[in-house]
């Protein structure tokens, strides 16, 4: 059973939007600090213990959560499934375990299976953060994204974003759009039918579309999202240089949406594939480095509230 008490982060879903705007306005306090080189060394925080358990591969979350610690004052482990016992077969309750006996004051945790965030709530007696899981939740990633969002744009509500890409195998996709209807976005996303969700499966609003002319219509943003190299493999995207003709973001297909639209892709990219590389390296339209910039800063705020709630 999940310890309800502690402050776990495990998915969008959990969080009210009073909770996702009071991160949003604690990481614009960080990225403000940062910016003007002052110090955000915690007292609270100085000393505790952060272990990234990342089971999957990783570099700007893994990073930007142990740049986050180090900021904030935490040491830090950085526990990988290459070279741990989980290589030799151990049980993933039983390496769960095992961690949480060393008595972290947080673990964050990626891993490829669905919920295992949740399992590891349930082990480990300290606040877990949930790095991604599966194609399921990716919920720090989301929030940096929405910070980012505001910091462009304001207020989200009525605010027009489109999604585009794998939809139907992202956790960022499901995260992200979780996150942008609690504050009140008009969502679209598009992408090809054998990338496509359910209906049923997206959050009340999402509108989808299957081309980019009708999809972008009138966005303020565009996000892309990796097409994924297995997803090719399987057969659902054949020719990535077709999947680039018909949903590829560049600057033509950007001209459907706003004038000024900004752009965004959670990394990592495939240049040429979902997105023209020239786009996506524009100071001017890119919001990408602002994105990792920020995930810093957000990521501080969700430790922050991990080892500091009332």
């Amino acid at each position: 059973m999940i310890k309800n008490e502690l402050p776990h982060l495990l998915d969008i879903e959990s969080l009210s939007a009073s909770e996702i705007i009071a991160l949003m306005d604690e990481a614009d306090g960080f990225v403000q600090d940062l910016s003007q080189e002052k110090s955000t060394i915690d007292e609270r925080c100085r000393d505790k213990v952060l272990i990234n358990a990342f089971f999957e591969d990783s570099t700007r979350t893994r990073v930007s959560f142990e740049m986050a610690a180090h900021r904030l004052g935490l040491r830090v482990i950085n526990w990988t499934a290459a070279g741990s016992s989980a290589s030799k077969g151990e049980d993933l309750s039983d390496t769960l375990a095992n961690l949480g006996a060393m008595s972290p004051d947080v673990l964050v945790m990626r891993h490829g299976e669905y919920k295992a965030p949740y399992t590891a709530a349930s082990l480990v007696g300290c606040p877990v953060v949930n790095g991604g899981d599966g194609w399921r939740a990716h919920p720090s990633q989301a929030l940096l994204d929405a910070v980012t969002m505001r910091q462009v744009l304001g207020d989200l509500k009525r605010r027009r974003i489109a999604i585009c890409g794998d939809i139907a195998h992202s956790r960022v996709a499901r995260s992200n759009l979780a996150l942008l209807s609690k504050l009140g976005a008009e969502l679209h996303v598009v992408a090809p039918e054998a990338l496509m969700p359910r209906e049923k499966d997206l959050p009340e609003g999402v509108t989808c579309f299957d081309n980019l002319k009708d999809g972008l219509s009138g966005c303020d943003i565009v996000m892309c999202l990796r097409i994924q190299k297995e997803r090719m493999a399987a057969g659902l995207v054949p020719d990535p240089n077709d999947f680039h003709a018909e949903f590829g973001l560049n600057y033509d297909s950007l001209a459907y949406a706003n004038d000024g639209a900004y752009v965004m892709h959670p990394g990592p990219m495939n240049r040429g594939v979902e997105i023209d590389p020239v786009l996506a390296d524009d100071p001017q339209r890119s919001l990408v480095l602002r994105q990792v910039r920020n995930g810093v800063a957000m990521r501080m705020a969700i430790l922050k509230r991990a080892l500091l709630r009332d």
